[in-house]
């Protein structure tokens, strides 16, 4: 036979469960009832896209060594910095399809970040046997356009440093030589430069971290004045 506490017991356990499942069971229905009501008031609108606008890339051509400056309507943000970003992952998708005149892979993937800062002076004094735009081609692609070249100018106000952080899988994937090394970061320069005219100086990072060059070849720990890299051919849509 049950004892009496026993039974008593049982009867309060039995009632407090009954209770918690009551309570449980309308604490459920009521925050369902706030997530209806918060999809139903949240607006709905589309996301925010970038007007289309007119960038110029100056796109390298391995058959002469050159760097031709191509007109390319694509969206815009007006941050400076994804800006930058935009127009190097549109001369990374350039290089990157079939019939490109100087093939690299990797596309828009090759770019991480490009950081913007102030410019630092230079105060390296110009080599005079360095090379000017003209005798880029005849000198097959010689490190020119750094800061002890003698396209260095003083700094303007405002100038800015871009930092660009390639990716390590397009720096590991990047054809070796002097010449299609040059001409990637030389165009990488000349872009930057020719769509965000106060950036004069250029540096290069792989993965976040300093590297001696790009495929064995270009150098890599120099600051590059992105002036340097002008077109040698007129603008083509």
């Amino acid at each position: 036979m049950i004892p009496r506490y026993q039974t008593i017991l049982f009867g309060i356990l039995l009632a407090a469960s009954v209770v918690m499942s009551v309570v449980l069971w309308q604490l459920r229905d009521h925050a369902h009832q706030r997530m209806l009501a918060g999809q139903d008031s949240a607006p709905t609108q589309a996301p925010e896209v970038a007007p289309a606008e007119q960038a110029t890339l100056l796109v390298a051509n391995d058959a002469d060594n050159s760097l031709l400056a191509q007109v390319q309507s694509l969206p815009l943000p007006q941050d400076p910095g994804a800006r930058a970003h935009a127009v190097l992952n549109k001369l990374m998708d350039l290089y990157a399809a079939p019939d490109a005149a100087h093939p690299v892979p990797g596309g828009a993937n090759a770019i991480a970040q490009v950081f913007l800062l102030p410019a630092p002076s230079l105060e390296t004094k110009p080599s005079s046997s360095a090379l000017d735009r003209a005798s880029f081609r005849d000198s097959r692609l010689s490190p020119a356009g750094t800061a002890d070249s003698a396209a260095y100018r003083p700094q303007t106000s405002g100038a800015q440093l871009a930092v660009v952080n390639l990716t390590g899988a397009f720096v590991a994937n990047h054809p070796s030589g002097l010449e299609t090394e040059t001409l990637t970061v030389l165009s990488i320069c000349g872009t930057l430069h020719a769509n965000l005219p106060n950036v004069t100086q250029v540096r290069f990072l792989v993965d976040g971290q300093p590297r001696l060059t790009l495929a064995g070849h270009a150098d890599l720990t120099r600051t590059y004045l992105a002036a340097a890299a002008a077109p040698t051919e007129g603008a083509h849509p």
